[in-house]
């Protein structure tokens, strides 16, 4: 690990020393690309037999999605999981209580969401200091991220974890760049972009390329994007993810600082401790995961209003809906009868790539 810490190091100081223009795009682009490499390799499980270098924590996936809370030490995670689920997760006024990933379980809106209780994150993380590894590793597998943060200084810390969580590959709040990189066996380099002046040129595409050993390829760069992002998409293990800023203890600021921190997207400011606008973070929450309730009507019955089926939004066809109820469920279906703003009239008479809409009622019609 030392090696490749020097040579992190090293490159970090040298990009740190040039001036970023346009004469130097194409040297910092394949410092970047040098920089994700040795990130890569680090973080990749060790072919010695030793397991898993970025292994996360051995937690169950349960429910219909997956919440971690991320944050520093003592900002109010588990005090936040107590309250939120009612699970113990050891709370005290000093730093690293929490040694281990605590699960818990939020009902809301007839879904089951797990909390997940993350260990506090140091600097360095992502470069496997403290639990780094294993905190991030798991904050990869979840649906919706909680960064948690101290009302008293949230700016500092909100930089410092998504410098973090960059670097293990994690995106908040972005969508994949629309870059497409094809191999091909001869015929140099063909790059295509649909700004004139854009952050790319086809010089700094080909260091990046050279750093992969990649010199015959099509490259077609649809919007104004940068080398990162090239890298990004050949690297290929990226999380994009959506995240809330959980401004938390806002009972120890001023009412201006906290209109000032308000104003910023993506931030909800609570007071676990006095369960201030808890109500606000779920309803947040829900909005972030994009489920689609289903309401169930066995024939000749009412809708079952109490327990939905939840599909995830771009995974709601009425396929999507049987298999979740049973593996073998859409081989027995004949046809579905819908009713709800999905069905032009009600019910409506529809097949398995019928997409539904949020509290849908579906009867499943058998052969």
């Amino acid at each position: 690990m030392g090696t490749y810490m020097q040579k992190i190091a090293e490159i970090e100081k040298e990009m740190s020393k040039t001036q970023k223009n346009k004469a130097t795009n194409a040297h910092l682009g394949s410092l970047k690309a040098k920089l994700a490499k040795l990130r890569r390799e680090l973080l990749e499980p060790s072919k010695g037999g030793g397991g898993a270098a970025g292994a996360g924590f051995d937690v169950s996936k349960v429910g219909d999605s997956r919440i971690g809370l991320v944050g520093f030490p003592s900002v109010g995670k588990s005090t936040l999981l107590n309250k939120l689920t009612g699970t113990f997760s050891e709370v005290a006024a000093y730093e690293f209580t929490t040694l281990t990933c605590i699960p818990g379980m939020i009902r809301h809106n007839g879904a089951k969401i797990q909390l997940l209780d993350l260990p506090g994150i140091i600097e360095g993380a992502k470069d496997g200091k403290g639990r780094g590894r294993q905190v991030i590793s798991t904050a990869r597998t979840c649906n919706l991220i909680l960064v948690v943060l101290d009302a008293m200084k949230p700016l500092t810390h909100k930089r410092m974890i998504e410098y973090e969580l960059e670097g293990f590959g994690i995106r908040l709040n972005k969508t994949p760049p629309d870059i497409t990189v094809k191999k091909k066996e001869k015929g140099g380099l063909n790059f295509h972009t649909s700004e004139k002046d854009g952050i790319l040129d086809q010089e700094t595409v080909e260091q990046v390329l050279k750093e992969y050993k990649i010199t015959h390829a099509d490259v077609a760069v649809r919007g104004d994007y940068t080398d990162e992002d090239l890298i990004d998409v050949i690297e290929g293990n990226r999380i994009y993810t959506p995240a809330l800023y959980v401004l938390n203890k806002i009972d120890s600021v001023s009412l201006e600082e906290l209109d000032v921190l308000g104003e910023m997207p993506n931030f909800v400011p609570i007071s676990s401790n006095k369960m201030w606008n808890l109500d606000l973070l779920l309803d947040m929450v829900w909005e972030r995961l994009n489920l689609v309730r289903v309401y169930t009507k066995p024939r000749g019955t009412m809708p079952n209003f109490d327990e939905p089926v939840n599909l995830k939004t771009g995974h709601s066809t009425v396929e999507d809906f049987c298999n979740q109820l049973h593996k073998n469920m859409i081989k027995q279906m004949r046809h579905a009868l819908v009713w709800g703003t999905s069905s032009k009239h009600r019910p409506q008479k529809v097949g398995k790539d019928h997409v539904l809409q949020d509290e849908d009622v579906v009867q499943i019609v058998k052969k």
